[in-house]
């Protein structure tokens, strides 16, 4: 077969690849649609990959073309997002279903072979399938979507208060729109980006903040969600929550942060519950909020349309399309590769 293979840094080349062999208790997947995640960016160009040569790509969606002993619950002609922790099912943390926190875990598209290929070998168990009616692109959305809901889950979230979310890129999109899902009073977005803000809008944001231009109000919101990862959108999470408010850390931070005593000190002057979010995963494996996912984008709660994709490339030019990520704001949204 061929696929988007990482020879080095910087160094990625659609190359002939060995296609995988179906083996008991997995399945052989032809993938349609696969996107480029902001973790995959320091992998392919700031010497981030595990070892090399190593094919990528964990948010994909496909179509099952095989499968092996003990998938019964899988047939071929099955439209599949992937789920793509492969945790060790022994250890401590899984046993009491805390997957992300396996001690010896794998991982589909860093760890192993992913979904930057024409096909991929996953564990039956990580398949979600979802509707007919569902297309590729949006399964491939399935794994923010589902970081976005996990981040609520870790804040007990429920209707009735009020919502700021830190970010407005993909995974911002998908904690705006859970949270209206599950009733929020109201949600507000804080972006430095005009195109994002109005993004937002168009996916329910109630307000939209301009953090570069716009007056930032303080002691507002009963949930604080940051999904960027950001010093300054950390450092305002601090500033903008309520008292007794839940502020949860979806965003991986890349840089040192500092806080001042004072504005530490915030989190005991408010008692606010700050807890961090680290992937998508519950018991039982992969989770609810896989299986949400499935259901919400069936039935349409759940939106998406191609406003969500800046850019599709075929999967053969998946250097160009990481070139891309060279200029600092050039990208605007999901870049996502597809197969012929």
């Amino acid at each position: 077969m061929k696929a988007a293979v990482l020879y080095a840094n910087d160094d990625i080349r659609y190359d002939d690849y060995p296609t995988p062999e179906v083996s008991p208790g997995t399945v052989i997947v032809k993938v349609h649609s696969a996107g480029i995640c902001g973790s995959d960016i320091p992998r392919v160009l700031y010497n981030g990959a595990h070892f090399y040569p190593v094919v990528l790509g964990h948010e994909f969606a496909g179509e099952i073309v095989e499968t092996g002993q003990g998938a019964a619950s899988l047939a071929v002609g099955d439209k599949i997002a992937c789920a793509p922790l492969v945790p060790c099912m022994v250890c401590a943390s899984c046993q009491k279903g805390h997957y992300a926190q396996c001690s010896k875990y794998s991982f589909i598209g860093s760890r192993e072979q992913g979904g930057f290929a024409q096909y991929v070998k996953i564990p039956a168990i990580n398949a979600v399938k979802f509707s007919k009616s569902v297309s590729y692109d949006q399964g491939a959305f399935f794994e923010p979507s589902t970081v976005a809901l996990h981040g609520l889950k870790l804040c007990g979230f429920s209707g009735g208060g009020s919502v700021a979310v830190l970010g407005g890129g993909t995974i911002g999109i998908f904690t705006i729109q859970w949270a209206k899902i599950f009733g929020a009073k109201s949600v507000t977005v804080f972006d430095i980006d005009d195109e994002r803000l109005d993004l937002c809008r168009k996916y329910g944001a109630d307000f939209v903040v301009n953090a570069l231009s716009d007056a930032v109000e303080k002691d507002l919101y009963d949930y604080v969600f940051e999904t960027a990862g950001v010093t300054d959108t950390m450092r305002l999470a601090f500033e903008i929550a309520a008292n007794k408010a839940r502020v949860c850390f979806i965003g991986t931070p890349t840089q040192d942060l500092c806080f001042t005593a004072a504005q530490f000190e915030k989190m005991n002057r408010k008692e606010f519950t700050l807890t961090g979010s680290w992937m998508s995963y519950s018991a039982p494996f992969p989770g609810e909020e896989w299986n949400l996912t499935a259901i919400y984008f069936e039935t349409g709660q759940l939106k998406y349309d191609s406003s969500l994709i800046y850019k599709r490339f075929p999967m053969s030019d998946a250097a160009k399309a990481f070139d891309l990520f060279k200029t600092p704001g050039a990208v605007k949204g999901k870049i996502m590769l597809y197969n012929h």
